[in-house]
């Protein structure tokens, strides 16, 4: 049997289209899950050898089902990522005319990348969340619901018509899609890298968030995606999901980690891996007195000050 790799299904999803974007893709057997943690729980539980979820959307932010469960119970990493335009379709049983459409539904993520024109075009339908858009399309073809928004491709997959296409409030929408799987050595820099960290406070205090972004700015760090979570501990009490640019392996990620562990009550590595939306080539170039060589150059002074050498 190959090895498989789990996807948030049923088959018809954006996330199976962005999974089948990665060469190893045609080399694995591709097993849909009803939902992201029934595909993270597989690879936990050695089902899988990994999963495929989407982590972020660039209309609302993180997709916290995704983040809440990479936050918690046992320890995952995260090893490629994928980035794909979204455009949605109002699938609809054959016959069905917009004016017959009562309920619709979709993933929760869809509904801000659709809100707008739902309000102009059927202000007065009820929506229902799915497990994922190809879910919704499926309970439309059992008759569950009136319409749903899919990808166009999911269509003939459940015997439904696309109504509309092209529907999106957002123009240049995406959605970023993770590999994902049990903790590894990271593959090595590309120079064009992201890496995922959570942090939890010691406790909660003026300036507590200021000293944990300050590990990364002191060190020319860009952060590409900060979320509060919370913990469950009550209310109040939060973790932090943390994308910066860089690979652990490069001086100040691996600095500013280890300021982080020193303050933190805990930090979890998600992992360092290539980035989708640059080339190694196309990185803006670090700042001053931040390459591996300049902290290389700093940790010697100092080391030839201990020795009396300066």
């Amino acid at each position: 049997m190959p090895a498989s790799y789990a996807y948030l299904g049923p088959e018809g999803t954006f996330t199976e289209v962005a999974l089948r974007t990665l060469p190893e893709a045609a080399t694995r057997e591709l097993i849909p899950y009803v939902s992201v943690q029934s595909a993270l729980d597989a690879v936990r539980t050695g089902e899988a050898e990994a999963a495929f979820v989407p982590i972020e959307n660039s209309v609302e932010g993180g997709i916290t089902a995704t983040l809440d469960e990479l936050v918690a119970g046992e320890p995952l990493m995260i090893y490629r990522e994928v980035l794909l335009s979204i455009t949605f379709a109002l699938l609809v049983r054959p016959g069905t005319a917009l004016s017959d459409i009562k309920t619709v539904t979709a993933h929760p993520a869809a509904q801000p990348q659709v809100r707008n024109w739902l309000r102009a075009n059927l202000p007065d339908a009820t929506w229902e969340s799915a497990a994922s858009n190809a879910d919704g399309a499926r309970l439309v073809q059992e008759g569950r619901y009136d319409a749903a928004f899919a990808g166009e491709f999911a269509a003939a997959r459940y015997g439904l018509e696309p109504l509309e296409i092209g529907i999106h409030d957002a123009e240049n929408a995406q959605t970023r899609f993770v590999l994902v799987g049990r903790p590894a050595r990271p593959a090595a820099p590309t120079g064009a890298d992201k890496t995922s960290v959570v942090l939890w406070q010691r406790d909660d205090h003026p300036g507590g968030l200021r000293d944990l972004l300050g590990e990364f700015a002191t060190r020319g760090i860009n952060l590409m995606l900060l979320q509060s979570r919370p913990t469950g501990a009550g209310i109040g009490n939060y973790c932090f999901c943390i994308d910066a640019e860089g690979h652990i392996s490069d001086r100040r990620v691996a600095e500013a980690l280890t300021g982080l562990k020193r303050i933190c009550l805990q930090v979890r590595f998600l992992g360092s891996y290539p980035r989708a939306d640059v080339k190694p080539g196309d990185v803006e170039p670090l700042l001053p007195g931040t390459s591996d060589d300049e902290f290389a150059a700093a940790a010697d002074w100092v080391a030839r000050c201990q020795d009396g050498r300066f």
